[in-house]
């Protein structure tokens, strides 16, 4: 390495200044909704072309992949009736998350409330509760009352004792499922078959059809739950006050906004809907309540509230979405092999980019120089 020596007497060359840019992240103060609207695109589009690439390496080249999508949900009336009839369940399980999510509660026991929901629903089927006409109204309303039922205990440990409802709800579940088993091991299990599920209803308790393929109420049912809520968070009082006491607990308590009240009631509506999930798979789905009809919901639930952001015209879109995943999942399982991990993990890169883009959502970047 060479040095380079000054004659005696030199100055020392000044150092050059060199210009750098230096990447300054900045707290976004509002976020228009076109540019809300342009990010969450953009990131559906990243997850899409990530999760073609994945199933391209798989063996599923993209154009089977278009074809099977077309296939799976517009090829005939009946493939979208099958998609749609999954939506229904999704939907009201996105809502009952939703709710509670928006009242900064983090609802976990979803499978719990279905499964008493479910429970009260069939109690009323079972026992012959009311005339045939009042049936279905009163079996709703069993499983509502059921699902408030079960989250009203985590609700109460929250408000009163500050415990974390995450722990609580989530092990609620357990206990439900095993009040569940007891149930159709013991007496409730089919007198016909001895197989673990209730008696088939009779027809007057299950959802009526809706004259379309294999729809029922259940779809209807979900559309007037997301649109009561829209209306709610959008253009009532109640809505604005929930959504301030979400911003901010501590002003809202201050400025006399009754924060408690709309907790209480944030939580147990979030335990109703709940409870009606159960109602609209037991009474519109399976035609009666068996062991396993609430497996998947609670991480669907928490999904689809998430991407939807807990609106409930969201919850509808991403739900549908989530239903076409669910049924191309099982065809690429059975036409071209593909393992259900890979499905999941296409699930999971669809949860982080949009995840991801809620930084672009909350952060700017600007670029200043630096000497």
């Amino acid at each position: 390495m060479t040095q380079t020596i000054l004659p005696p007497g030199a100055a020392n060359p000044a150092p050059r200044n060199r210009l750098r840019l230096v990447p300054i992240l900045e707290p976004r103060q509002s976020v228009p909704d076109r540019l809300r609207l342009t990010i969450y695109v953009a990131s559906l589009l990243l997850a899409t072309l990530i999760s073609v690439a994945l199933l391209a390496g798989a063996g599923v080249p993209p154009g089977d992949l278009a074809k099977e999508i077309a296939t799976t949900v517009f090829s005939s009336p009946r493939a979208l009736g099958s998609v749609l009839a999954l939506t229904a369940p999704l939907v009201v399980a996105g809502l009952a998350t939703a709710i509670a999510f928006r009242a900064n509660f983090w609802n976990i026991g979803l499978e719990g409330q279905m499964i008493l929901g479910a429970v009260l629903s069939s109690y009323v089927a079972i026992h012959d509760i009311g005339p045939e006409f009042a049936r279905l109204p009163l079996m709703a309303a069993a499983a509502a009352l059921g699902g408030m039922i079960w989250i009203a205990c985590p609700g109460w440990l929250k408000l009163k004792l500050g415990v974390n409802e995450v722990i609580t709800t989530l092990l609620l579940n357990y206990v439900a499922f095993n009040l569940l088993l007891h149930l159709l091991y013991g007496p409730w299990k089919d007198p016909v078959s001895s197989f673990p599920y209730t008696e088939q209803y009779e027809a007057f308790e299950k959802l009526p059809l809706l004259g379309w393929m294999t729809l029922t109420w259940a779809l209807p049912l979900a559309g007037i739950l997301a649109l009561a809520l829209w209306w709610v968070y959008s253009f009532s009082r109640l809505g604005f006050l929930i959504d301030l006491m979400r911003s901010n607990a501590t002003m809202a308590r201050a400025v006399g906004v009754p924060v408690l009240g709309l907790s209480v009631a944030s939580i147990l509506a979030s335990g109703a809907v709940g409870g009606l999930t159960g109602f609209a798979i037991s009474s519109g789905i399976e035609g009666r309540m068996t062991q396993d009809f609430f497996v998947g919901y609670l991480f669907s639930g928490v999904l689809i509230a998430f991407l939807g952001r807990n609106h409930p015209l969201g919850v509808i879109v991403v739900a549908f979405f989530m239903a076409v995943l669910m049924q191309l999942g099982q065809s690429l399982q059975v036409f071209f092999g593909v393992p259900s991990a890979l499905v999941q993990l296409v699930q999971a890169v669809f949860i982080i980019c949009v995840a991801a883009s809620e930084f672009f959502l909350t952060y700017r970047m600007n670029w200043r120089s630096a000497a």
